[in-house]
């Protein structure tokens, strides 16, 4: 029998609605103040961002929780999901402090690859929460790395021909994507805290490298790259170069491996209970029938 492939989570009606409004939220609590007149009542509290943040955290566990309500994510895929984020979790503190060396990233990559989309921001987003926990990173930003690799891991799931493309043409497929996106992701991130916390002015007067409320926005994306580059760039290749490395180098075998669980999992299957049959006179006594089908 060939087989189709399997989604654990699948993105329905509500789910998307969610997923695309807390989207929206992020998206504009992190982008608003580059557009904001220096005169602007909203300029005067960019302090307030990170409260901001803070409230988008219930709206991502609503993402959450309308993705495993809508899609009927059964005990079998909330079991991998939990296995997952906690070696996710895991992963990531042994890369910090180390040029930005985050082997999660690279699990990230191939999970959202094999388990779809709708898994793939499930997954993202409670491993990036669970690590929080894990390392004492909870803080403001955490709804935004969340958000970020919610992101990330989605895409992953969103790249062609999943169930065609095999071997190293996939490979260098998922290496290419984790490159661009773990600079995506860094960018997110570094975006969130140049706008909130800032760092003052040049001794000139002209910011240097940091945001300056109500400035023109081509000046003040000019400082944000600056920044970038003196602050994260470093960081941010380090993490892409160590995804490359290793979807390049075992990503076959875990790919291999989430896939081999996956169709062992049989998420779609339905369990279907027959009722016993009548038993014959001098035969042994009633037999129940479980019976598995597709959805």
């Amino acid at each position: 029998m060939k087989h189709t492939g399997t989604r654990p989570v699948r993105l329905g009606p509500r789910s998307i609605t969610a997923l695309l409004l807390v989207s929206f939220i992020g998206i504009v609590g992190i982008c608003w103040p580059l557009f904001a007149d220096a005169s602007s009542a909203v300029t005067t509290h960019s302090a307030d961002a990170p409260w901001l943040f803070a409230a988008l955290l219930p709206l991502l566990i609503a993402v959450v929780i309308a993705t495993i309500s809508d899609c009927g994510m059964d005990a079998k895929a909330i079991a991998m999901l939990g296995v997952l984020a906690a070696v996710g979790a895991a992963l990531r503190p042994l890369g910090a402090g180390t040029a930005g060396l985050e082997p999660m990233f690279f699990l990230m990559v191939l999970s959202g690859r094999v388990l779809g989309p709708g898994f793939g921001f499930v997954l993202g987003s409670v491993t990036m929460f669970a690590s929080a926990l894990l390392t004492g990173g909870v803080g403001p930003w955490m709804p935004t790395q969340m958000l970020a690799m919610g992101w990330f891991t989605m895409g992953a799931g969103l790249l062609p021909a999943p169930e065609r493309l095999r071997g190293r043409g996939e490979r260098l497929m998922l290496a290419a994507y984790g490159f661009v996106a773990a600079f995506a992701y860094g960018t997110i991130t570094n975006l969130y805290g140049w706008v909130t916390i800032g760092g003052g002015e040049a001794g000139d007067g002209s910011g240097g490298i940091f945001f300056v409320a109500g400035d023109p926005t081509h000046e003040n994306l000019v400082r944000f790259l600056a920044y970038v580059v003196a602050t994260s760039l470093g960081w941010d290749l380090g993490r892409a170069a160590l995804t490359v490395v290793l979807t390049l180098t075992i990503g076959s075998t875990l790919l291999k491996a989430l896939r081999r669980a996956t169709r062992r999992a049989n998420f779609e299957a339905q369990v279907t209970f027959e009722g016993p049959e009548e038993a014959a006179p001098g035969e042994p006594a009633h037999r129940t029938y479980v019976t598995y089908e597709p959805k």
